[in-house]
């Protein structure tokens, strides 16, 4: 049964990231906002160190059997925790990302100690996912990013480009990372074709072409990759090169899979953030006399007591959401409904919170004084990657309904 109690080994966990938020992340916020691409690394050094020392990846779910709820609720707690902090800093946090967690939800046991291991050594790694491309975003069928096998089946060789890449230069340049390439190895086949495929850093034929210059999250970087004739080794295959033809092709439930584990930590991003404009919003309030009054009649509080507390209930609401996905993911269940209803759940309430934050506070809340309007601009991306809100009320639909994805479009 569901518990929404924080284990006490996730409470342990959540007072060191607190004080790595507050006094890392937070005071230094502004900065990285100011100086796009300019990487933290003194925040990046310290969560490996960290990590190394607690004996594992910083961001990657536990292996150990430490019982129910732990891996991914342990990672969904910290990700809100480092994303109150700042949200853009949070995704320069190294030990893996969407690119292990694709190697994680597809990749064989020997291949995910080969990719996986690398995050415990001694220098940071990141990696990457590589899904959009110009003409495919949210309807992965269209990828054209090819995958051919060279004469000698030794290799394979892709050729495409991909973009909006969430910190390929660090998973290609700035480390010995990797990043994985969704192709495909038959374009006749549509979904059936698509795999996943792992290129390591430093492979001849993929270059970093273009860094992005974004509305918000701008301490991270996004991308765009150019594979040209890039040769890895057969084993970089996540899954099976066989192709079968079935309503639900082994592709793209890797694909899917990928998904439901990774949503709801955007979500719980998202929560982190709106939780830091929330409470920056009552302070600044209270600050100026202005109190909420909890249990008075809704007919007798003042408009702003009323968006404040329509914020809090959207806020927790939003949290138990995120609770529920993940405890579906450490307990091996299946969770597409409830990842993607946190996904756009998490993604509506903190734009309202952060727009309604900025409409409340007048010009303070547009002025750069504060980092209310910072995180106006951050909070937007929540509700675009990953799959957009649109496209996971689709997802939600379509699994309420039990309709196919050809069915409802």
């Amino acid at each position: 049964m569901i518990d929404f109690e924080t284990p006490e080994k996730i409470s342990g966990v959540l007072t060191v990231i607190n004080t790595v938020a507050v006094n890392m992340m937070r005071p230094v916020a502004r900065y990285f906002d100011e100086h796009e691409h300019e990487i933290p690394w003194d925040y990046i050094n310290f969560m490996h160190t960290a990590a190394r020392a607690m004996g594992g990846s910083s961001m990657a779910p536990s292996e150990k059997k430490e019982g129910p709820r732990f891996g991914y609720q342990r990672l969904a707690s910290m990700i809100e925790m480092l994303s109150w902090g700042d949200a853009a800093m949070y995704l320069d946090t190294p030990g893996g990302m969407l690119g292990s967690a694709a190697v994680t939800a597809t990749g064989s046991p020997e291949q995910r100690v080969r990719f996986l291991a690398r995050f415990r050594g001694e220098t940071p790694v990141f990696d990457a996912m590589c899904m959009t491309e110009a003409g495919a975003g949210s309807d992965t069928s269209a990828i054209r990013t090819t995958a051919v096998l060279d004469k000698d089946e030794s290799q394979w060789i892709l050729n495409g480009e991909k973009i909006f890449v969430t910190a390929g230069h660090k998973a290609l340049v700035d480390s010995k990372g990797f990043i994985v390439v969704w192709a495909t190895i038959d374009p006749k086949a549509g979904r059936a074709g698509m795999r996943p495929f792992v290129v390591e850093a430093g492979t001849p034929g993929c270059q970093v072409t273009k860094m992005e210059h974004k509305l918000g999250i701008r301490a991270s970087d996004t991308v765009s990759i150019v594979l040209q004739d890039c040769r890895i080794p057969f084993e970089n295959i996540l899954g099976s090169p066989e192709i079968v033809q079935a309503k639900e092709t082994a592709g793209f439930k890797g694909a899917m899979a990928t998904f439901d584990a990774t949503r709801p930590l955007v979500a719980a991003q998202a929560i982190g953030l709106a939780r830091a404009t929330f409470e920056l919003l009552k302070e600044m309030l209270a600050e100026r006399g202005v109190t909420i009054r909890y249990g008075v009649p809704r007919q007798k509080l003042t408009t702003i007591e009323k968006d404040v507390i329509d914020m809090d209930i959207m806020l927790r609401s939003a949290w138990w959401l995120v609770v529920k996905a993940v405890w579906m993911m450490d307990n091996g269940k299946p969770n597409a409904l409830e990842s993607s209803m946190s996904k756009v759940r998490a993604g509506d309430v903190v734009n309202k919170i952060t727009q309604k934050a900025v409409e409340i506070m007048g010009p303070l809340g547009y002025s750069r004084e504060y980092l209310l309007e910072k995180w106006f601009r951050d909070a937007k991306i929540s509700d675009i990657y990953e799959g957009t809100g649109q496209i996971n009320r689709l997802v939600v639909a379509r699994q309420i309904l039990g309709y196919r994805s050809s069915e409802l479009r």
